[in-house]
């Protein structure tokens, strides 16, 4: 005995409630009214004869057996959206949208151009670009695909390298005549240092193993290039990536310290959830990504030239 069908919109309704945990943000992301995805939601329920979802002054969650539909639904979506790619692929056409985010510095500073060019190149590709230095849950902010700076956590999500990351202890030509270059990073201790965030404890690699130094910052910020023209400014020392740092190496507004005292190298990386990866569109610009930045960044020469790579 065949069932009826089940309106493949309904279910697209349900999984963005889920992914958003509220009917309106997840209305805001289809585009339509929440009226009307409350309808949606409603019949699909009355279809499937179950209760899927429950409000809360916390929000919108699935009940177990709407947790369950979800896990299913959503990765049927997403084959559906690979297989429309395979389609779109055989006759060579990357198209359809792409919603990335990746960290704000780098963003503006190096991915921003990247991407005109890849549009420029792919004019079928629509692009939703959004700069946050925070880690935004990919899932539920609907994204394709993210950029992240540093270690990856074990998750379900699906990474792929880009180029390494270096850092590097920085200080302006002002202040280190003014106030010494240090010789060992113990010397950090009487100097001033400017910290990003909360972090006040600097690791270097020291006779095989490694240090930890710590002090009181003179200034702290969540931004990468604040902190830059504070060190050019003559504030105090700062460790910073040469992706920010390179412009003013290369004007020789900052000089690299103790380059034979390594500091935690990392990585760049793509960041997708399980099915984004095998969209035609999500390749292209990763291997795009991947052939523009790596295997060795281009504003590392600036830093080899400086500290002779030690």
């Amino acid at each position: 005995m065949e069932h009826p069908s089940t309106d493949i919109v309904d279910i697209l309704a349900f999984v963005r409630v889920v992914e958003t945990g509220a009917f309106t943000r997840a209305a805001e992301r289809m585009g339509i009214s929440k009226s009307l995805l409350s309808r949606r939601v409603a019949r699909l329920e009355e279809h499937l004869g179950a209760r899927l979802l429950t409000r809360s002054a916390q929000g919108t969650q699935p009940t177990v057996v709407g947790q369950s539909y979800y896990e299913r639904a959503s990765r049927i979506l997403t084959e559906l959206d690979a297989a429309r790619e395979v389609v779109a692929e055989a006759v060579t056409q990357v198209a359809g949208p792409i919603r990335l985010t990746a960290p704000l510095t780098f963003g503006t500073m190096h991915l921003a151009p990247a991407l005109a060019d890849f549009a420029r190149d792919h004019p079928r590709v629509e692009l939703d670009i959004h700069f946050d230095d925070s880690l935004v849950d990919l899932v539920a902010g609907g994204f394709d695909l993210a950029l992240r700076i540093g270690s990856l956590a074990d998750s379900s999500l699906v990474a792929r390298r880009i180029a390494p990351v270096r850092a590097h202890l920085l200080g302006s030509p002002a202040y280190l005549e003014a106030r010494g270059r240090p010789s060992h990073p113990r010397d950090l201790a009487r100097h001033d240092l400017l910290a990003y965030g909360n972090n006040e404890q600097w690791r270097f690699r020291v006779d095989g193993r490694w240090d930890y130094v710590r002090g009181r910052p003179r200034l702290r910020t969540n931004n990468g290039e604040m902190l830059r023209e504070a060190a050019c400014a003559g504030l105090g020392l700062c460790l910073l990536p040469s992706f920010i740092a390179a412009p003013a190496i290369e004007a020789g507004r900052l000089e690299i310290l103790l380059p034979e005292f390594p500091i935690d190298e990392v990585a760049l990386h793509a960041v997708m959830p399980p099915g984004r990866s095998t969209t035609a569109r999500v390749r292209a610009l990763v291997d795009f990504l991947v052939a523009r930045f790596g295997p060795e960044p281009s504003w590392d020469p600036c830093w080899s030239a400086a500290a002779g790579r030690a």
